[in-house]
């Protein structure tokens, strides 16, 4: 569970939610017609810009934001370096017990790619596609809650027009000016919290998962093809700690 993640949006709503109350009633705050619009306009317009697929497939990948589980770089090093002491001593047949231990389907594909003794420019060729797509899918979900950052502002403006020009339909009736001028710009309020607060951070929170799990296919791509070309597992570890910090790698060496 990613506690930075919870903390920030309980602390944010809390904040917002203060100074609504220091000032005053929620309720002023709580408008019915400008939550539809919207939500529903910023729903609406992510709809029209993405396959439904891949809309539906952004309440699966939001679940990342809050939960979050991947293997450690230096973990999947140790493996790795594991896997190529043990090729390098009985030969590639003997990593064959591996591909069924690995909870990773990307690092059993291309083990069993290895095994299988097929050449090493075409397992780095289906890797390479492998990553590709799964990077275009990662980075789907994130452009998803982007685009809903920049869509809800917009809505909460054209709520703002709406309300703005009902309260001017009725200037015959002064008193009301206030209370929907109060309304109309509720809206803009709306939108303002959920891009800044939630669609736009989670973008960002998603492009850094995203990174990560890239990072960890990379580190496998590059091991992989070592272990293929019987590279010695120093010269391989040594290859594929450029993928860890310089603290991490230090830290790995003791």
């Amino acid at each position: 569970m990613d506690i930075s993640s919870i903390i920030g949006v309980v602390s944010g709503m809390g904040f917002v939610l203060g100074t609504i109350l220091l000032g005053g009633s929620i309720m002023m705050f709580v408008n019915i017609p400008s939550i539809l619009i919207v939500m529903g306009g910023t729903v609406a317009a992510t709809m029209v810009g993405y396959p439904l697929s891949d809309f539906l497939g952004m309440f699966k990948t939001g679940i990342k934001i809050f939960m979050f589980k991947i293997e450690k770089p230096a973990d999947i090093i140790a493996n790795l370096i594991e896997i190529s002491n043990k090729a390098r001593k009985g030969g590639l047949l003997s990593i064959e017990g591996d591909i069924q231990t690995t909870p990773d389907p990307y690092l059993a594909q291309a083990l069993q790619m290895t095994v299988d003794g097929v050449k090493t420019g075409d397992i780095a060729a289906i890797m390479q596609k492998k990553m590709s797509l799964t990077k275009k899918g990662l980075d789907t979900g994130a452009d998803i809650f982007s685009s809903m950052g920049a869509y809800a502002p917009a809505f909460g403006m054209i709520g703002t027009l709406i309300g703005l020009v009902q309260m001017l339909a009725n200037l015959d009736d002064p008193s009301s000016i206030g209370p929907k001028m109060a309304v109309a710009m509720i809206t803009t309020f709306y939108g303002a919290v959920l891009a800044n607060l939630f669609f736009i951070p989670m973008s960002d929170k998603l492009m850094g998962r995203n990174e990560e799990e890239i990072t960890n296919m990379n580190i496998i791509f590059e091991g992989i093809l070592s272990i293929r070309e019987g590279e010695h597992p120093k010269l391989m570890e040594d290859k594929l700690k450029v993928y860890m910090t310089g603290g991490k790698k230090e830290e790995e060496k003791k």
